[in-house]
């Protein structure tokens, strides 16, 4: 078979595939609903959200910023009590596993979201993927 068949035939099912499947999964995401006018929003951004794209967190649950004021995305709109602002929903393959209604301040949030974050499944952290690692820390192989 010739490249450019072979490209015609890979393009072809790909579509295919596309056209048949339904909106695709989302992997775990932090999603930040909030106000142009919330305060708690601000104080949120000023203490967390410059660093947040930096931790370990925001690598199992990168943030996605949503505004009540707008149009809430279709994958978003079964969500229920979202009306005041903050509020920080953990979602995992389009489903919900936990919310923090509120900002209640740097210490507390990050405790919070960490309880959320250990409902997540843990199959994308083994060190084992990562063939670089070698030995995962405490001296256990795969």
């Amino acid at each position: 078979m010739d490249v450019k068949r072979y490209l015609v035939l890979v393009v072809l099912v790909t579509g295919a595939a596309l056209a048949g499947a339904s909106a695709p999964l989302r992997a775990a995401e932090l999603v930040m609903f909030e106000s142009a006018t919330c305060e708690w929003c601000e104080v949120w951004h000023a203490e967390i959200g410059a660093i947040y794209p930096n931790t370990e967190e925001s690598r199992r649950a990168p943030l996605r910023r949503v505004s009540i004021d707008g149009d809430r995305p279709s994958d978003l709109r079964l969500l229920r009590g979202i009306q005041f602002t903050p509020i920080f929903v953990v979602m995992d393959e389009g489903k919900e596993v936990g919310r923090i209604l509120g900002y209640p301040g740097e210490s507390f949030f990050w405790e919070l979201l960490g309880l959320i974050l250990k409902k997540l499944p843990d199959t994308a952290r083994h060190a084992c993927q990562d063939t670089s690692v070698g030995v995962p820390k405490g001296g256990m192989t795969c």
